[in-house]
């Protein structure tokens, strides 16, 4: 197939940096209910096979007509800011040199505010003073979440960084121009001379990248004389 259409097969994160809206939003779509058709195959009541409609909607059990449908897991994910400065933090799993929102799926009995005070928490050692609603989106990875992005602004006066290093690999605060500049980078990047790789933001069709975008716009409209 790769040679009849002269093209290759490559992960779908990667492919988001080369797609448009219109056919990313299709594909992570086709990729979460494969993978959700591909472990909801059994009836967890019963034990006997499940059969999926003509559309792939959904998932039958033929012995008990119990219906399964397609979940996805909800996951907030937040850019943290102390009013002049956002922080962001990677994985191990990250890209090279890629630095994103903190992020983390709500628990059963959690609403999206206490999920994020507890991840800032948790994950960073700081306490979220106020939060807004930013936007949501579907993401395909690991297996189907629905991302809702916030932005939180912490205390100027409480800012310092304890990394949670079960969960990150580093987490720092970065100024308005770097982020800016980052903003301006096509990745991903491959390794320096010297060895290191630059700092660089997830793609335009992750919501993180819409977050930190809208913040650096924030901060950009402030700065300018009335």
């Amino acid at each position: 197939m790769e040679t009849e259409l002269k093209g290759s097969f490559i992960e779908l994160r990667k492919a988001l940096f080369q797609l448009n809206a219109r056919d990313a939003s299709m594909l992570s779509t086709a990729q979460a209910l494969l993978r959700w058709h591909d472990a909801h195959q059994f009836c967890s009541r019963s034990g006997q096979p499940t059969k999926k409609n003509v559309a792939g909607s959904k998932r039958v059990c033929p012995s008990n007509n119990i219906i399964y449908y397609p979940q996805m897991a909800p996951v907030v994910i937040t850019l943290v800011s102390d009013g002049t400065r956002c922080l962001l933090a990677r994985q191990s799993s990250f890209p090279k040199g890629m630095y994103s929102a903190l992020a983390g799926f709500c628990d059963i009995g959690e609403s999206v505010e206490e999920t994020i005070r507890r991840e800032v928490a948790e994950e960073v050692g700081l306490e979220v003073e106020s939060l807004q609603y930013c936007a949501s989106q579907h993401w395909p990875f690991p297996s189907g979440s629905l991302m809702i992005a916030c932005h939180a602004t912490v205390k100027p006066g409480q800012t310092e960084i304890q990394v949670n290093l079960r969960e990150l690999e580093t987490a720092a605060w970065f100024s308005h121009d770097e982020v800016a500049t980052a903003l301006k980078r096509k990745g991903p990047y491959t390794q320096q001379q010297n060895g290191t790789f630059p700092f660089w933001l997830p793609p335009k069709l992750a919501i993180s990248h819409q977050l930190i975008k809208e913040w650096v716009e924030k901060q950009t409209c402030s700065s300018l004389p009335a």
